[in-house]
């Protein structure tokens, strides 16, 4: 195998639907393999709410060195509603992850697929195609464990660093060229509240810095409340918008829900040097085992991987196969495919073989 087209990826299966959603992924990347001169290392590992209801760790130090050592991390839906930490909050390996690895840019596409129904008048015409990028490592999830909690109140503190800023909004910034090179406007929006809250001011002012590096992306700015009446009127009118740490959490699901729901949605974490991709969606355990889980978004953020692959190493092959894959995704749907989740008669396996056959 060339050095330059043999990646190792880190397989984390998770919880739940989690493995159920991930088997389809492996096998849509297998098949990749077979008309490239891409080749994949598969290596899995435990992660999760079982591994912490069996040993007391979300994960163990052999999962934390394979993703130091792979080059990329592959992460099922982790979490269960019954096990939780001793002061009620959920085991979340994925945001450990964010914090150990420092991947400070949470990228979370909504693009309406065809064939897939929109709850918004007018989007099947008008179309879906934007990207809400997440910062992942502070804002309010800085206080995650430290919060402090007394008999009279309860305090959380909401932590925004210059040095995370700005490395954000490059990132943003590229992303939203990207995507102008690909045919999208070309614009990225500030998404804050900059009226209310001094660390949001804080953040626009390094925003506003970073607009004036990037002059060809048009640079909006918004109010988180405000951003979300529009999302919900004319969600065609957006391209990136970049935000802070809980209000991207909140916005990121909202977005999925103009696109199908959270089964539809890929995500990736990305930090200078790691990435971890994973779907939206939780691990519904009420459906775990049954065959009806939707295996879209996690398929879809295996394309995401092979196009962050590309362009870390400098890999056009890379690129067409995670566009490939969005291919057969668009094709399976636009062929009659329905996940169970609206109402459809397809299951886990009917969709990841059409995705196959779409391929």
């Amino acid at each position: 195998m060339s050095a330059n087209t043999a990646f190792h990826i880190a397989v984390l299966p998770g919880d739940g639907i989690g493995p159920e959603v991930m088997e389809p992924a492996l096998e849509i990347l297998r098949q990749i393999e077979k008309t490239t001169h891409l080749n994949f290392r598969f290596t899995e590992a435990p992660a999760g709410a079982n591994h912490y209801r069996e040993t007391g760790r979300s994960m163990p130090d052999s999962t934390i060195r394979l993703c130091e050592e792979a080059d990329a991390i592959l992460l099922g839906a982790c979490g269960l509603p019954s096990v939780r930490y001793p002061d009620n909050t959920e085991i979340a390996p994925q945001i450990e992850l964010r914090m150990l690895f420092d991947l400070y840019a949470g990228v979370r596409p909504a693009r309406l697929i065809p064939g897939v129904p929109s709850p918004i008048v007018g989007a099947e015409q008008r179309g879906i195609d934007l990207v809400v990028i997440r910062e992942s490592t502070e804002g309010l999830f800085a206080s995650m464990g430290k919060g402090v909690v007394t008999h009279e109140d309860a305090r959380e503190t909401l932590v925004i660093t210059r040095k995370t800023s700005e490395r954000l909004f490059e990132f943003s910034f590229k992303l939203a060229e990207r995507r102008k090179k690909r045919g999208r406007p070309g614009a990225l929006t500030c998404v804050d509240k900059a009226n209310v809250f001094k660390a949001f001011a804080f953040f626009r002012e390094i925003f506003d810095e970073a607009a004036k590096r990037h002059p060809d992306v048009k640079a909006d700015r918004l109010y988180v409340d405000a951003c979300s009446a529009l999302l919900v009127k004319r969600p065609w009118d957006f391209d990136v918008m970049v935000t802070e740490n809980m209000f991207g959490d909140i916005l990121s699901d909202l977005t999925a829900g103009l696109v199908g729901g959270m089964g539809m949605a890929p995500s990736a974490d990305i930090g200078d040097r790691y990435a971890v991709f994973q779907p939206c969606h939780g691990t519904a355990p009420d459906i775990m085992g049954q065959g009806k889980a939707n295996p879209t978004g996690m398929i879809l953020s295996a394309a995401m991987m092979l196009d962050w692959l590309a362009g870390k190493h400098g890999l056009e092959t890379a690129a067409e196969a995670g566009e490939r894959i969005e291919r057969a995704v668009d094709k399976a749907y636009a062929q009659g495919i329905r996940p169970t989740e609206f109402g459809g008669k397809n299951g886990t396996a009917d969709i990841g073989n059409a995705v196959l056959a779409a391929l």
